[in-house]
């Protein structure tokens, strides 16, 4: 085991922040069927050192290079979701888009995609490379463990392994199985087809205004298809800074934070741009501001304190 010392910088471009959002599409897909791994964690150059580096401190991290549309790439993720769940959070999986991540491939010196390690006391383990089946990973995470188990730095009350379940035997939705609505924006989503997506969900809450959840992902559909448009985050921040009220720049910005979980950042924002503009200005930071409200579910207290940051800033 060799200590990790990766330094990440953040670069953003239109590949990276497609296959990024690609992935954010796959999970959301997931999520809607009810096969989504609760144990796995989306990486970026970003969040590595914290989700990583520092986590790998207090449990493994099984930590998966991988690339979209690539059969052998899913393959080895299947297998790993289902052996993560198996688990039952005994460890977790951090997954690294090639295409979205490009530098934490390259610090890793990856060869070949995809490409299995651990992490563990923020020191890494070389795992396998190349397309990898469920009973090899399961081999590899058992020495793995036993490994380490020896050494003293896993209790020996540690197993790291489930029992195995057959394929197919993931847990479904709530509703027991995906809605056709689901089913259909899962298949757009896959495709990278945002509009496709967006278009099912609205269809659906045209029919039931009163739909929440179809409400819920048809706010987040319409908040990737407009990140994916951006082009260089860092270039759409300084446009910001260099302009407080431009609208534009600041919805822009605004979105970018929702993207990234920053949603106080988002919601403060544009109520400041609702404080500082008026007329046809203040109601379009004021429109976009709710529609953010709209990706969270009802009841979350962000949402009332940004409800009440707005109407201060207003009268």
């Amino acid at each position: 085991m060799q200590p990790s010392d990766y330094s990440m910088q953040s670069a953003v471009d239109l590949g990276a922040r497609k296959a990024a959002l690609d992935r954010e599409a796959k999970r959301q897909a997931d999520e809607s069927s009810g096969n989504a791994n609760p144990y796995a964690i989306d990486i970026t150059e970003e969040n590595f050192q914290q989700e990583v580096l520092e986590r790998s401190m207090n449990a493994p991290i099984v930590l998966a290079v991988l690339q979209q549309r690539s059969e052998q790439s899913d393959q080895t993720e299947r297998a790993l979701d289902r052996l993560a769940v198996e688990a039952g959070g005994q460890w977790a999986v951090a997954k690294v888009d090639v295409q979205a991540s490009p530098q934490i491939a390259q610090a890793m010196r990856v060869q070949a995609v995809p490409t299995i390690a651990m992490v563990i006391g923020g020191q890494v383990v070389p795992g396998p490379s190349g397309p990898t089946t469920y009973d090899q990973l399961r081999e590899w995470l058992g020495q793995i463990f036993d490994g380490l188990r020896e050494q003293g730095v896993l209790p020996q009350e540690y197993s790291g392994l489930g029992e195995p379940q057959e394929a197919g035997e993931e847990e479904q939705g709530a509703d027991g199985e995906a809605s056709a609505a689901d089913l259909e924006a899962q298949e757009a989503l896959q495709r990278g087809d945002f509009e496709a997506a967006e278009a099912v969900y609205a269809k659906a809450v045209e029919a039931n205004p009163q739909d929440a959840e179809a409400k819920l992902k048809l706010a987040h559909i319409r908040l990737y298809g407009r990140v994916s448009r951006l082009g260089d985050a860092n270039e759409r921040r300084k446009a910001a800074a260099d302009d407080p009220d431009d609208v534009q720049a600041q919805i822009d910005v605004a979105d970018i934070d929702m993207y990234g979980g920053k949603v106080e950042d988002a919601f403060d924002r544009l109520v400041g741009t609702v404080r500082r503009t008026s007329g046809d200005a203040r109601d379009q930071a004021r429109e976009h501001l709710l529609s953010l409200f709209e990706l969270l579910p009802p009841g979350d207290p962000r949402v009332g304190k940004g409800r009440r940051a707005l109407t201060s800033a207003l009268f």
